[in-house]
């Protein structure tokens, strides 16, 4: 199997991002001047809520980061949209039911509206791409599949039209080398491909848990495709996390310090994007990112 640059993530935060760059990407100019935040990003941060001292198990208790201020993000040479580059993919792998199903269509509408590009699911792929050599029964008798192989063998050569970024999507379990009992995803940031599993994000969760966690995951994963860092400013979805546990107390939206460097590339238009998320959450009973949502735009309007 050829070597690529594996990030095994733990949910969605054991993972890093590749700073190396690639000739062939499309990467962000590095600016002459460096201007001062928008008035939307000086309103919103007002309701960034900092994060406190971690605890034991916590991702930042073990995980000493620097974090990444936005002058170092602009500095960072970072993969943007163009006209060449700029849809998004997901490529469900597997046999779903229809609360699956559901799920990842609305995951799909969710990455439209978060980085404000066009999102595509592609025909399911089933299950018996994955030859015997990259299967094995785990611990308590489930199936599982080795997520090297899903990029290595399954992903890297995918190259729909203008993509970039293309994420698998399997019910199946993953684990990511024989020592390890189960991963829950797996990513190469440099070659702009990931694959995580729904197996165990719906364990014990209703539809709106499950789809939350699967939000969360998914947009995380490809805010670092984009230059991303963990945040660890306030409680935002790109935080490092642990735990499952940790995974669901951390924050569904993105900070206004992250929100600031991904829209520096991206150039949307912020108030669009707030209601899309707005009405998002709203349309599909997911409270906590309505109430986010809706304490931003009284930051706005009372400016």
């Amino acid at each position: 199997m050829r070597k690529l640059l594996l990030v095994v993530f733990v949910i969605l935060c054991s993972c890093q991002s590749d700073k190396k760059e690639k000739a062939n990407l499309k990467i962000q100019s590095i600016p002459q001047k460096i201007l001062p935040p928008a008035p939307y990003f000086v309103d919103i941060k007002a309701n960034d809520v900092t994060l406190g001292k971690p605890a034991y198990g916590d991702w930042l208790f073990s995980h000493k980061e620097n974090g990444q201020s936005f002058e170092q993000f602009v500095r960072t040479k970072h993969v943007v949209p163009t006209k060449e580059e700029n849809i998004i993919y997901l490529q469900p792998i597997g046999k779903f039911n229809s609360m699956q199903i559901k799920q990842i269509e609305l995951v799909r509408q969710y990455l439209q509206i978060f980085f404000q590009l066009e999102t595509k699911v592609l025909e399911n792929v089933s299950n018996d791409i994955i030859p015997n050599h990259a299967r094995r029964i785990g611990d308590v008798g489930q199936e599982q599949f080795l997520a090297g192989y899903i990029l290595t063998d399954v992903l890297k050569e995918e190259n729909p039209n203008k993509r970039i970024a293309l994420m698998a999507i399997t019910e199946k379990d993953l684990y990511p080398k024989p020592e390890w009992n189960y991963v829950f995803g797996l990513a190469s940031y440099r070659d702009k491909i990931a694959v995580s599993s729904m197996y165990r994000m719906q364990k014990e969760a209703d539809f709106n848990l499950g789809l939350e966690r699967l939000l969360k995951i998914c947009s995380h994963e490809i805010g670092h495709m984009f230059g991303l860092h963990h945040c660890i400013e306030a409680s935002c979805v790109m935080n490092g996390t642990n735990s499952m546990i940790e995974t669901d107390s951390h924050s569904i939206r993105l900070c206004s310090l992250c929100q600031r460097k991904l829209n520096s590339g991206f150039n949307y238009d912020n108030l669009k994007r707030l209601k899309e998320l707005e009405a998002f959450f709203q349309k599909n009973n997911l409270d906590e990112g309505l109430a986010l949502m809706k304490k931003d735009f009284e930051k706005i309007k009372n400016k």
